[in-house]
């Protein structure tokens, strides 16, 4: 039986994916698909505008394309779990790739703004499942000792994917077209699909599960998946499009917020005492696997906020194009692939909180760093404000996916993947969303506090004005008259402040959440494993 094969450390070989095959062969296929889906949550940010332009629609009508997406996303993750081990682990994951990869083409060939939205929708569907899967299959497949440099591997794909995702959008759209910017998933997803099925194991312990759960009969938990939708769908909705609707005052948002809150706790209630629930948050109960959600919430939080902050900055305030706003973040991709190693290999080692915390005293550091930007840094200025938050991001991604599972049942890795899943999406989204309505107060207070210092009863207004109407003459263009030279100087200022602003509120959370990683009962991430919950 399985359970004899069990090794001290409580692993279960006979669960591992990569059969006959070398484990390290298998992560690097099922890290492509995974890969190309992470990429695909920021690409196609950049191709907003010429998605509008070649559909002839608005840019609020294509952010669509953006939000049916994430609210796919946001349902299918928190149930991959459980549908992995209902249909068969690796059949999902296929069926999860071949669906991204047809949708990936609907979206390319896409005529009208309604077809590209349902293909994003069915696009989000077959994504969702890919990174959860793909954690579940490493967790099994590796020994504890060694899941922190399997887990440096997942590290690149999650860190590096969303860093590449705008520089190569980018690139795509200004020297091809946005279709492309889908297409591109075609070829990958054909490989990807075909390498999957020819190395990746089905262990036989995985049939067995399943096999059992057939028996004895799958027990739909058709009110605990229609929360999940309504919770998490409506909430990624609010967060999405609460900024564009001004939050509490449209109607919509106010119908959004209440739908998914009432959801959200009904399914508290429904799923911790249905016998066979779709989403086991009982898992919750495990002190460490509670707080590494909070600390990788946290961390999303991090990483998908200063991801579409910095390029939105040297875009605003420095007028920098798409593509060079995201080579701004190549230096941090570099110094993100130079590090996972380390972080990999310590995570075997080391007390996991003495990663974590100084991991996120970095955080705090480089946020701290980037208040201190002004509207005449240079690219270079730039790229290391990044570099310094790229060096300790994967001292914590690979720690807490590596310690996510200790003291958890090894047959819950599924589970527990799919709840990591949910908290660094949801994180990514409400750091987004937070940071983007920090950022609208933010402008409208800083630009009305330089204004009122503009006034013929300041004798430096007065002197600038007279300096400046010999310098800018403005003559036959509106533009460069000294007063619009200076509204739009106190713009580009307003600007850089509010987004200063950001910087600093993210920091504060790194430092209120630092303290919680000494909470942890884990001592090695490699350590004991696979146990009872405790």
């Amino acid at each position: 039986m399985a359970s004899a094969a069990k090794r001290a450390d409580g692993w279960d070989p006979t669960r591992s994916a990569a059969g006959s095959y070398s484990p390290w062969l298998i992560v690097a296929i099922i890290s492509i698909p995974t890969f190309m889906e992470v990429l695909d949550t920021s690409i196609a940010n950049v191709a907003l505008d010429h998605i509008a332009g070649g559909l002839s629609v608005s840019n609020d009508q294509a952010t669509w394309v953006l939000t049916s997406y994430l609210v796919a996303n946001a349902i299918i993750i928190p149930i991959s779990g459980w549908l992995s081990d209902v249909i068969g682990r690796k059949r999902y994951f296929m069926i999860s790739i071949g669906l991204f990869t047809l949708s990936s083409l609907m979206c390319g060939l896409a005529p009208n703004l309604s077809t590209l939205v349902i293909a994003r929708v069915l696009q989000g569907i077959g994504g969702g499942g890919l990174a959860p899967v793909e954690q579940s299959m490493l967790a099994d497949t590796f020994p504890p000792r060694l899941r922190g440099m399997a887990f440096a591997a997942f590290a690149i794909v999650v860190v590096v994917g969303p860093v590449l995702g705008p520089s190569l959008g980018g690139y795509i759209t200004e020297n091809s077209s946005w279709h492309w910017v889908f297409l591109i998933n075609v070829p990958i997803g054909i490989v990807s699909l075909f390498l999957v099925n020819l190395f990746v194991d089905e262990p036989k312990a995985i049939k067995d599960d399943r096999a059992k759960l057939l028996k004895r009969g799958i027990r739909v938990d058709y009110i605990g998946i229609i929360l999940i939708a309504l919770g998490l769908g409506f909430f990624e909705l609010t967060l999405d499009r609460g900024e564009r609707e001004d939050w509490f005052s449209s109607g919509l948002i106010i119908a959004t917020a209440t739908i998914s809150a009432l959801s959200l706790i009904a399914l508290g209630f429904w799923e911790t005492n249905h016998p066979e629930p779709v989403l086991d948050l009982k898992l919750l109960k495990n002190r460490n696997f509670s707080l590494t959600l909070l600390v990788m919430g946290v961390t999303g939080m991090i990483l998908f906020g200063t991801t579409q902050l910095i390029p939105q900055m040297l875009q605003q305030v420095l007028g920098y194009t798409s593509f060079q706003a995201g080579l701004a973040l190549t230096f941090g991709g570099v110094a993100t692939l130079v590090m996972v190693p380390f972080a990999g290999r310590l995570s075997g080692v080391v007390d996991v909180r003495l990663l974590l915390f100084p991991a996120l005293l970095v955080q705090a550091f480089a946020l701290w760093n980037m208040t201190h930007l002004n509207a005449d840094i240079t690219f270079l200025d730039a790229g290391v404000a990044r570099l310094y938050q790229a060096m300790g991001l994967p001292f914590l991604f690979v720690p807490i996916s590596a310690v996510a599972y200790v003291g958890l049942p090894q047959n819950k890795t599924a589970q527990a993947s799919s709840m990591l899943n949910v908290a660094r999406n949801l994180g990514g989204s409400i750091g987004i969303s937070s940071a983007q309505t920090l950022l609208a107060s933010g402008l409208q207070r800083h630009q009305s506090e330089l204004v009122n210092g503009l006034s013929p009863l300041n004798p430096n207004y007065n002197e600038w004005l007279a300096k400046a109407g010999s310098a800018f003459g403005g003559v036959g263009d509106p533009t460069t008259t000294p007063l619009a030279v200076l509204y739009q100087t106190v713009q580009r200022q307003a600007a850089m402040l509010a987004f200063l602003d950001v910087f600093h509120s993210l920091m504060i959370v790194v430092l209120c959440v630092a303290p919680v990683v000494f909470f942890m009962r884990s001592g090695k991430s490699g350590g004991s494993g696979g146990g009872m919950a405790h």
